[in-house]
């Protein structure tokens, strides 16, 4: 008897310990301030670790619905991955549908720009979208303009795939 109580003891030991580890992948971050935004995304989380490195960030917490939660703020802060280890806690990134309307002005906001090399890999993400004749994308800008004749969707795409989140209007 006594040796199935200890069994079960160490069985619920090992069960509260467990962890759920999720990693998001190619998320944009070339640098200190950007692995700061991804860590500072995080602070408000208990029992949490994010550890960026490269284009990886790897969030490891006691619950599930916590690690979920923490990719979530993560995208809120600015930046995107598509999450693996975990069913996708973020939108997939939109694409464009052949029937979409075009828009000829868009506003972005929300993207993490904290230097002139986040702002450099949000250019080259917005001018490969077809379409796109001006952007306004400077460092540590809150939001910036997107102008030509092209779709939202195709915009969307083009950010999340460098790496960042944003709104766009």
């Amino acid at each position: 008897m006594k040796q199935l109580t200890l069994l079960s003891l160490f069985a619920l030991a090992a069960f509260a310990r467990a962890e759920t580890t999720i990693t998001l992948n190619g998320v944009h971050n070339c640098c200190r301030g950007c692995a700061n935004g991804i860590t500072k995304a995080a602070a408000d989380f208990k029992d949490v670790t994010v550890t960026p490195a490269g284009k990886k960030v790897t969030i490891t917490t006691k619950k599930k619905s916590d690690a979920k939660k923490v990719a979530e703020a993560i995208i809120a802060a600015g930046y995107y991955g598509t999450i693996e280890g975990a069913e996708s806690a973020a939108k997939k990134p939109a694409t464009a549908s052949k029937s979409e309307s075009k828009v000829a002005k868009a506003t972005v906001s929300g993207v993490h720009l904290c230097c002139q090399k986040c702002a450099d890999a949000a250019t080259d993400a917005v001018k490969a979208v077809a379409g796109v004749t001006k952007y306004d994308i400077v460092s540590k800008a809150e939001s910036f303009t997107v102008e030509g004749e092209f779709a939202k969707a195709d915009l969307v795409a083009a950010l999340n795939s460098a790496g960042f989140a944003g709104d766009i209007k």
